[in-house]
């Protein structure tokens, strides 16, 4: 009986052993795999084989992850919000006071765009779906579904043709490519480079788009500037879509006399150091009265930097850059005053009435000469995207884009016009997709065929 219950103590003992055994072994792996977090973290930070080689697979691993999880409900993504209003449509339209015309705008519901009435009413769309787009030599190599693609921007050219720029919520890089569509939606040619952002059309035909991409090349003189990063690039292409010549923006910023700029950069920015947003042609007109630019050169926004800037594309000079009362900035316009236009994305964060304003400054003496905030009951508040455009009659045509939403406004501040996206979705039915961008036409600058609607109902599809 006694050699029985020593062989059952020891085999107690034996089982609690192995127990122990495992919780040490465990233990052990566990101290090793926090040692080995505790020297990458080291050999990041100061830069020592193989800090970077770890950064790179941790950003990479955290991009899938991103891509896998985060974006699995678009509605959940930021092309969706929480509509603010149960208004759909045409909300205020005072003929005596409004520019008349027809709206061009692009919606993140889809990647189309939808020239509308003054009432409203869906004239002409166009919708082309990314993957149809998409090929094996696109720069994106696995594009997001088609609900996560949309147009940034859209231009209409007078024959009813369309440029488009591509973007993709959930992914980085988020540019897809520039596409050209004819009046019927049909793909004259693509450029899958990865484009974001904004498009322009020079006198000439030639084309101007921002693209970006990773690069683990260090910049020179600017520590604080993470490699690997997402560089910004200035492209020209032909009117045929082929690409004329690429400028890489930070290399002109670090060579330009306003270089400090970089330094200034926040810690949070320093992967994506410039996030250019903006890119303008400045005309004869425009030119006429800005001191800072020639025609044929380029306006430029870069929203990490806090600045706006002129680029030389035959030199790949940056030949004016400053900076502002402005925090965020989208869309910045030179006015034929010689002014710029510009959206604030935070400059009116210090106010309870909402965090975004569109100013209009001088450019010589940096003195805000007018600005719009919206109203105590519908405060501007955009906090990424937005745009706005000065109209012929003096009136101001604004994109919030975070809240679906449209607005015209006198010099006064009084709202002429208000369009609020029809489109509706979520498990509730009460969320607004974002409005990404919208200009005024002049309908006499189109084919009147564009002006005759093609669809019978007076919102766009969802």
């Amino acid at each position: 009986m006694d050699r029985q219950q020593d062989r059952d103590g020891t085999a107690q003992d034996g089982q609690t052993g192995s127990r122990l055994d495992k919780v040490l072994y465990a233990g052990f792996l566990a101290a090793l795999m926090a040692l080995a977090l505790v020297a990458g973290a080291v050999l990041t930070a100061a830069d020592v084989f193989p800090g970077a080689q770890i950064a790179r697979a941790y950003q990479g691993a955290r991009a899938l992850y991103d891509k896998m999880t985060a974006y699995q409900d678009v509605y959940a993504s930021d092309l969706w919000h929480p509509a603010r209003w149960p208004d759909k449509g045409v909300t205020v339209h005072l003929p005596a006071r409004a520019q008349e015309g027809v709206t061009l705008y692009t919606s993140g519901h889809d990647a189309a765009a939808f020239l509308v009435s003054m009432d409203g009413t869906v004239l002409h769309e166009w919708r082309r779906p990314f993957s149809t787009v998409w090929d094996d030599g696109a720069a994106v190599k696995e594009p997001q579904p088609d609900p996560y693609v949309y147009f940034r921007k859209a231009v209409v050219y007078p024959n009813g043709d369309l440029l488009a720029v591509y973007e993709g919520v959930g992914d980085t890089p988020y540019g897809y490519g520039v596409v050209k569509l004819d009046r019927n939606s049909e793909v004259i040619w693509s450029y899958l480079d990865h484009a974001h952002h904004d498009i322009d059309i020079g006198p000439d035909g030639r084309i101007y788009a921002l693209t970006h991409d990773f690069t683990d090349r260090p910049l020179d003189g600017y520590g604080n500037i993470a490699s690997p990063r997402l560089d910004d690039f200035l492209v020209v292409l032909s009117p045929e879509g082929e690409e004329i010549r690429k400028i890489p923006l930070i290399d002109a910023v670090a060579a330009s006399p306003y270089r400090h700029l970089l330094h200034t950069v926040s810690w949070y920015a320093v992967g994506d150091p410039l996030h250019a947003n903006t890119v303008d042609v400045i005309t004869e007109e425009t030119a006429a009265r800005f001191p800072f630019g020639k025609p044929g050169q380029i306006l430029l926004s870069f929203r990490e930097l806090g600045a706006i800037g002129v680029l030389d594309p035959d030199s790949g000079e940056l030949v004016w850059a400053a900076r502002g009362p402005w925090i965020g900035q989208h869309d910045p316009d030179i006015l034929p005053n010689g002014h710029i236009l510009l959206f604030d994305n935070y400059g009116h964060f210090d106010t309870p009435e909402g965090g975004s304003r569109v100013i209009e400054f001088d450019p010589r003496t940096m003195e805000i000469v007018w600005q719009y905030a919206g109203t105590a009951d519908r405060p501007l508040n955009s906090q990424i995207r937005a745009s706005q455009q000065r109209l012929g009659n003096g009136n101001t045509l604004i994109t919030e884009s975070s809240g679906g939403r449209i607005v015209e406004v006198t010099p006064e501040g009084e709202i002429a016009w208000e369009f609020v996206n029809p489109v509706r979705g979520g498990p509730q039915g009460d969320r607004i997709p974002i409005i990404c961008w919208a200009q005024r036409l002049d309908p006499n600058t189109l084919d009147p065929d564009l002006l005759v609607p093609d669809t019978p109902a007076t919102e766009a599809r969802s």
